[in-house]
């Protein structure tokens, strides 16, 4: 007896379309901010029926990857469902479990970048370590905490894991939406620019355990000086 064959599955139109949009998004065919066409123009474009399109767009307005604002049309919120979900987690939980979860990305992320790091990478985080100790003056602890995110975000780059960058790059929006508005004491930002000088000299060094080193004791210096700001 021959074995039965189930049959195919074919995904609903809906689900095609889901698809198809997402495509636009992550491509940034659609990038993120914009608004994109108005409902009735994606029916006439795509060929299908106003239900389906309704189906789709809700199925990813759902996902967080765009967003219906009432009387102006639907924009992309994000490109990245990884992006929409981490966020919101993290935007729900602790202060302390997310920089605990950033100090083991950190760590990790930090070796690996002393291991595989390019010149082009070098440059760019002293590239990145001058502007930040340049802004180390500023009243204002967001416009220090915006240019910390981008020399970390660079730092994990430079570990050659786009997954793991891709998490990261999350992770360190909400970390600077907590604290973006703290101030920090002058020695606290001291130790500060002094922790990340020595990090990118062990990085440029090829020194994996002083780069997880130095990496770990930033997280702790800005958990505890977020602390006394409470």
């Amino acid at each position: 007896m021959k074995d039965l064959r189930a049959p195919r599955r074919v995904a609903s139109l809906s689900a095609q379309l889901v698809d198809t949009l997402r495509e636009q998004i992550t491509s940034g065919a659609w990038p993120v901010g914009t608004r994109i066409p108005a409902e009735h123009d994606l029916v006439e474009q795509l060929g299908v029926g106003r239900t389906t399109v309704r189906e789709a767009l809700g199925a990813l307005v759902h996902l967080g990857l765009l967003e219906a604002r009432k009387g102006d049309g639907t924009y992309v919120r994000t490109s990245s469902e990884m992006h929409s979900v981490l966020m919101r987690r993290a935007n729900t939980s602790r202060r302390s479990d997310v920089l605990e979860l950033r100090a083991v990305l950190e760590e990790y992320a930090s070796g690996l970048a002393a291991l595989r790091r390019t010149e082009d990478d070098l440059n760019r985080l002293r590239h990145l370590l001058d502007e930040a100790e340049a802004t180390a003056d500023s009243p204002e602890m967001a416009a220090i905490a915006e240019i910390d995110t981008r020399f970390h975000q660079a730092v994990v780059s430079a570990s050659g894991n786009t997954l793991l960058t891709e998490v990261y790059d999350v992770l360190s929006i909400a970390v600077t939406e907590q604290i973006g508005g703290t101030l920090w004491p002058s020695t606290t930002a001291a130790e500060h620019s002094l922790l990340h000088r020595r990090l990118v000299e062990a990085i440029a060094a090829q020194d994996e355990v002083g780069a997880r080193h130095c990496a770990t004791e930033i997280v702790k210096l800005t958990e505890t000086g977020t602390e006394r700001q409470k």
